[in-house]
């Protein structure tokens, strides 16, 4: 899930790695294209090892340097707002993302299309 996979991106980036690996899951490959699409990693790939998918993350953005994030919905709490109580996130200078109905997406996306759900984290 997110809040696994976060902390191994910010590792890896602290680490110096240019490119990592994960186990495949939809919502995991739908959060890093949310990331991709905002320049947050450089590209994301599903690749079949034997019988197992995993997800190879590549580095090289420009947005990467001191890489940090919140989560704010956790298994144990979560946490859903309507798309008028969405606000930027540090000034315009981050990203939040949501799960939707219509699926994962940031929160300048969920306001032009007046959906809320699921607030997951934010990223800067």
């Amino acid at each position: 899930m997110y809040y696994r996979l976060l902390p191994e991106i910010k590792n890896a980036l602290r680490a110096g790695k240019d490119k990592m690996t994960v186990p495949f899951s939809r919502m995991d490959l739908a959060v890093l294209e949310v990331l991709r699409d905002n320049g947050y990693v450089k590209s994301v790939e599903k690749e079949m090892v034997g019988k197992k998918s995993i997800i190879t993350i590549r580095f090289g953005a420009k947005k990467q340097e001191d890489m940090d994030f919140k989560v704010l919905s956790k298994p144990s709490r979560r946490f859903y707002s309507d798309y008028r109580n969405l606000h930027r996130v540090r000034q315009g200078y981050g990203l939040g993302v949501l799960s939707t109905p219509m699926g994962i997406m940031s929160v300048v996306d969920a306001k032009k299309k007046k959906v809320g759900g699921e607030y997951l984290f934010q990223i800067w």
